[in-house]
Order: C-alpha cells, then sequence, then structure tokens
C-alpha cells in the first residue's frame, strides 16, 4: 500500500486490501472473496480517496441512487452491484454509502492472464460507470448473484489443485455475463428516463454545430456530452447502443454528417471551409470520415445532390 503527501491511497495487492480492510491474507495472492457478514461494519476501511491495482466487485444490500421519474421510481430496492477496473480513483469508502458491501471479489489482472476473459473484461463498460450508476437488482436477480458468490467462495476457500483456476475464471465470467444481461434490462426498465437522455443529447449536439461552437472547440467529445448530461462516457454509451443502436461516438458523427450535409447543399462553402467550421483540423480527415458514412466524398455528394 502507497501513499503520496498530495495523492490518493494505493492498493497494488489483494494483501493491500485485506490489511486495510483489517482481514487475514488472502488464501491466493490474486483472487479474494470477502463475505461481508456479522461484524463487516466493524472493520476497518480507508477513509480517504484510494486508486486499486485490480478489478473489484461488490454486492451491497441497498444501493444510493434509486432512479426517479414523475411520480415512480425505476429501480429495485433489493440492492445491487458496483464494479471498478484497476486504476480508478476512488471515494473515500466511508462516504460511498451508508451500508457496507455483503460480498467483495477482488480480482488482480494477472490472475485473468492466458484466458480470453483477460481481453473480454475490458469490453464490460460497467466497470468504468459511476457510482450513481450502479446496477440495481430485483429478487430473482440477487438470488442468482449471490448464488454465484457462494459458489465462488466455496470453491475460493477449498483445497487449491489443477482445477482451481479454470473454475474461479469460469465462475468469474458466469458472473460477468450475468451483470451484463442484468444491465441491459435495466437499460429497458429505465427506457422512458432514457429516452429523455437521448431527447437532451440530440438538442446538445444541434446546438454545438448550429451555434458554431464546434468553430472554437473542435469536435464535442463524447466526455464533453457525458459531462452534460451528469453520467460517465461508459454508461452514456452503453445506455445509447441499448436504444438506439449506436454508441455515443456514433452519435456525434451522424450529428456531423447531418450538419455536413446541410452546408455542401445550402451554401458555397468549400469543403476544406466546411471542415474547418465543423471543427476538424484536418479537410482530409472530414472527407474520410465523409465518405465512410455516406459512400461519396463532399465533393460527389454536393454534384449528386445538384
Amino acid at each position: 500500500m502507497k501513499k503520496d503527501d498530495n495523492n490518493p491511497l494505493r492498493f497494488e495487492t489483494l494483501s493491500d486490501a485485506h490489511r486495510a480492510f483489517g482481514l487475514p491474507n488472502p488464501r491466493h495472492p490474486l483472487i479474494s472473496l470477502i463475505n461481508g457478514a456479522p461484524g463487516w461494519s466493524d472493520i476497518l476501511q480507508p477513509t480517504q480517496p484510494h486508486v486499486l491495482g485490480f478489478y473489484k466487485i461488490s454486492y451491497k444490500p441497498k444501493l444510493g441512487g434509486k432512479l426517479k421519474y414523475g411520480q415512480g421510481y425505476y429501480d429495485f430496492d433489493e440492492g445491487g452491484l458496483l464494479f471498478a477496473a484497476p486504476g480508478q480513483v476512488m471515494g473515500a469508502m466511508e462516504n460511498e454509502d451508508a451500508v457496507c458491501s455483503e460480498y467483495t471479489l477482488l480480482v488482480h489482472p494477472d490472475f485473468l492472464l492466458g484466458y480470453p476473459i483477460a481481453k473480454k473484461i475490458g469490453q464490460y463498460g460497467f466497470f468504468s460507470y459511476a457510482t450513481n450508476e450502479t446496477l440495481h437488482l430485483s429478487d430473482e436477480e440477487k438470488a442468482t448473484i449471490m448464488s454465484i458468490f457462494k459458489i465462488m467462495e466455496t470453491e475460493l476457500n477449498s483445497r487449491i489443485d489443477d482445477f482451481s483456476h479454470d473454475v474461479a475464471i469460469s465462475q468469474l465470467e458466469l458472473l460477468l455475463t450475468y451483470a451484463n444481461r442484468f444491465y441491459k434490462r435495466q437499460f429497458i426498465t429505465r427506457k422512458v428516463v432514457n429516452h429523455d437522455l437521448l431527447q437532451k443529447l440530440e438538442g446538445l449536439l444541434t446546438d454545438y454545430f448550429n451555434k458554431d461552437v464546434s468553430l472554437n472547440k473542435g469536435i464535442p467529445s463524447v466526455q464533453f456530452l457525458a459531462d452534460q448530461l451528469h453520467l460517465s462516457p461508459s454508461y452514456l454509451s452503453d445506455m445509447l447502443r441499448a436504444l438506439t443502436g449506436m454508441n455515443a461516438q456514433q452519435h456525434i458523427h451522424e450529428k456531423l454528417i447531418e450538419k455536413a450535409k446541410e452546408k455542401l447543399s445550402t451554401t458555397t462553402l468549400s469543403v476544406s471551409e466546411i471542415a474547418y467550421e465543423l471543427g476538424f483540423e484536418h479537410s482530409q480527415s472530414f472527407s474520410k470520415l465523409f465518405k465512410t458514412k455516406t459512400k461519396l466524398s463532399p465533393l460527389e455528394f454536393r454534384r449528386s445532390f445538384n
């Protein structure tokens, strides 16, 4: 465990985390499942920002950030899952939630080496979601997740043999597959609210290009849009993909091409001038994107339109 005067605590190893939690050393140096049974609330926890050198998956019996729309709530009350990837700065644990985790799984990236999941785990966007974008579980979903945790707990507390690593990897893959499935369900149950967010996104992009903000600030980034909507970039992209089949970057490109077509068909601006107004540093980059999206070069589009 390391800490510079002006930097967060850094937990490089699982042993670092166990010591911070006041727990015995993990049975395995690269994977640990902490059961937050009675007495967990009395365990010492970091009270300042910290960075983990490993993946963390926690089940909390109660979650903040329950989504309200109109007079109704769109999330379940049965607790849910929080995810964190290596290198993320996390807040002080005592301030993250008044309710402590019931199960916490810690997995060092080295444990995944040699398995397909080592690459695949980076494709799960929920590892970089914000705390208020956590996965709320129904009773049935909770039962599924808890059963996997209990099977993992039994396996990790058993004698290590030639099959232990393969079995643990399979159980982790199953846990992540279900989490991905349940997040897709959450996007559906939040559909009304998410459609409002989609409309706000469209309005942001329309204003951005119509008011020539791109002329001064360049092409809008996914981070910029996420900040305006108070979402994490990963959650925004996954939400949009669930609603429209396109991620946030693709939405930016769609709006950009729409505006480019308008300028090509209604003005006499050159391709370079249009590229500049849309936020491109180089007109070649604009022309390449335009042709990728429309199968025509900007000049070919202008000629075909006229």
